[in-house]
């Protein structure tokens, strides 16, 4: 007689499979599940970054726009896919779940890049090829093919966006945090999940690039638009697999009924008790899940207010309206998140620092040498190859070198914190605009030297490998700010909110995209057409002084950082005080 496996019949606490039922362990989730989802995430970043790290090319050369349009074309697709994330993690967290929102948005973003794909294909769709014997020589997209362009664009941000922001939560799904087999699983998970975003990467700026550059655009975004049909036929094929939870709803929720109930209640005077507050304890059984209660913190007291009870929650009478009533535990939960805010803005600068990687380093690129011996030319937008590379340098070098040396100096079991990880990437990201400026100049002087000024399509005789400081410069920076990002927020964040710390993380790079697109315009706008920074002739430009001003703006924004980091006290050691001045003050009161 056979004997089964020891694990079957055993079901996971808190997920159901496709039809409902509780989630058999040996039948769901697991390494297959997950591989599942893994190459759809794989799929999503060889779409966006093949997209964006070559379409100012594209806008420029067969678009016909300016440097300054293109770049922030660039930065708000870019810039619109990170911020829309939010919209994907509240739509997965109260309407749709996890799964239907990947196979949903994944449809949304296969639809954009098809879109864009047919663009490329029907002359129509753009402006006919410069010519010497016509006035102007170049004519520039008309408003049909410009909208074309921006449905396809957008449709595949919002694409993206959906997707990004439920596929790492999904994987993490797969794995039960309960069992400890599994929570190491989950472990790994992240780490693959990493290496496959970083193998899209890879994927993206050097085949595909390539693709693009050499047998035409249609073959590469046709590419681009078979992969992530392949991605969603993969996920879709897991689906008997999957383990399903159950929606929990979005933090976003949960922060604007606070928020509400604080303004309602403003005219209220403040209780010096927070006893007297209503929280966890208080809920009636079935209107309200349990939270693990947290002390009450003399930080932004006029929140307390949503907390004040009324006559009838007083006496138990009354099913509780969250628009009326709040936690102080859910008050607390949302005054971490504000006391993370500093970190966060102070942050947003090094994505506007990334962005140039993918915009006026990559102009650069096309008026230098970029030629390896004498037949093979790097296409531009390959030269991120090295930002990509330097990422997946630095992280090892990290584990295997820079943990161990931090953790004896600074007697920290995990070498820097995630604090300091950051700081470091916002000190590397300053040095690389600087590297930038001073690799313009030198561009710039050589373009003089042969007389080149005037010629906008001429090759300035100077290698392309002057750039790679600047792309290694941010890629190890990344590689710091990424990562630390990452652990702080998902480690400060309060329990009920692992989404809402993703979300936190991704509007970062979302709003350091915009914030890229405005400054290029405010730039613009002030240096004019006759000593423009930014002009569509990089040879007649002071680029360099657009990244002079990067520069300083970096190194500002470093100061600000510090006073902020100095100002935070992580989320431990604050409850670990709180608790110990709770237990005093009730000691006292006894």
């Amino acid at each position: 007689m056979t004997t089964l496996p020891q694990t079957q019949g055993k079901t996971i606490p808190d997920a159901w499979d496709y039809k409902g039922r509780p989630a058999e362990r040996f039948r769901t989730g697991g390494w297959t599940a997950a591989a599942m989802i893994l190459g759809g995430e794989a799929c999503e970043r060889l779409i966006t970054l093949g997209i964006a790290v070559n379409l100012v090319p594209y806008l420029t050369g067969t678009m016909h726009l300016g440097n300054a349009a293109s770049a922030n074309t660039v930065t708000n697709f870019l810039g619109t896919s990170f911020m829309l994330c939010l919209l994907g993690g509240f739509v997965a967290d109260t309407f749709l779940g996890r799964y239907l929102t990947i196979a949903i948005f994944a449809t949304v973003q296969a639809t954009g890049v098809t879109i864009l794909t047919i663009s490329t294909i029907v002359p129509s769709l753009r402006p006919p090829k410069c010519t010497a014997n016509t006035v102007p020589p170049c004519i520039t997209a008309n408003d049909m093919q410009l909208v074309v362009l921006y449905i396809a664009l957008y449709l595949t941000a919002l694409g993206t966006g959906g997707l990004k922001s439920s596929v790492s939560g999904f994987g993490s799904d797969q794995f039960d945090d309960s069992d400890k087999e599994e929570r190491r699983q989950m472990t790994n998970f992240f780490n693959w999940f990493f290496f496959f975003i970083s193998i899209g990467s890879l994927c993206a700026v050097t085949v595909l690039v390539y693709i693009q550059g050499n047998l035409g655009r249609k073959w590469g975004y046709g590419i681009c638009a078979c992969a992530i049909v392949f991605g969603l036929v993969v996920f879709l094929s897991g689906t008997r697999r999957y383990r399903f939870k159950k929606l929990v709803g979005s933090p976003l929720t949960q922060i604007a009924t606070v928020f509400v109930g604080a303004w309602k209640k403003r005219n209220l005077e403040l209780l010096s008790d927070s006893s007297l507050l209503f929280n966890v304890d208080d809920i009636i059984d079935g209107n309200k899940k349990k939270k693990q209660r947290l002390p009450h913190t003399k930080q932004f007291r006029f929140l307390d207010k949503a907390a004040i009870k009324d006559e009838d929650t007083a006496s138990g009478t009354a099913l509780v309206n969250k628009w009326c009533l709040s936690t102080l535990t859910d008050i607390e939960e949302v005054k971490m998140v504000i006391r993370m805010l500093p970190i966060w803005a102070t942050t947003i600068i090094f994505w506007t620092v990334y962005a140039q990687m993918t915009t006026f380093s990559v102009s650069q690129a096309t008026t230098m040498d970029r030629h390896i011996g004498k037949s093979f030319q790097i296409p531009p937008a390959s030269l991120t190859v090295f930002f990509v590379g330097s990422i997946l340098l630095t992280v090892p070098i990290y584990d295997r070198i820079i943990i161990p040396v931090t953790r004896k100096l600074l007697k920290n079991p995990q070498g820097l914190t995630p604090l300091q990880r950051i700081g470091v990437g916002l000190v590397f990201s300053t040095f690389a605009m600087v590297a930038a400026a001073l690799t313009e100049l030198k561009r710039l002087k050589v373009a003089r030297s042969h007389g080149l000024t005037n010629n906008p399509t001429a090759k300035v005789p100077l290698s392309v490998f002057w750039l790679v400081p600047q792309f290694l410069l941010v890629g190890s920076g990344e590689a710091f700010t990424y990562i630390g990002q990452l652990d702080f927020f998902l480690r400060e964040c309060p329990k009920g909110m692992k989404t809402m710390s993703t979300g936190l993380f991704l509007s970062t790079l979302s709003l350091g995209f915009f914030f890229s697109s405005l400054l290029v315009t405010i730039v613009h706008k002030v240096t004019g057409d006759r000593k423009p920074w930014l002009a569509d002739n990089l040879n007649q430009g002071k680029l360099y002084n657009f990244y002079w001003l990067l520069a300083i703006l970096s190194g500002l924004n470093i100061v600000v950082y510090l006073v902020a980091a100095k100002w935070y006290v992580y989320k431990d050691k604050r409850l670990a005080e709180e608790g110990i001045e709770l237990e005093g003050a009730e000691i006292v009161c006894h």
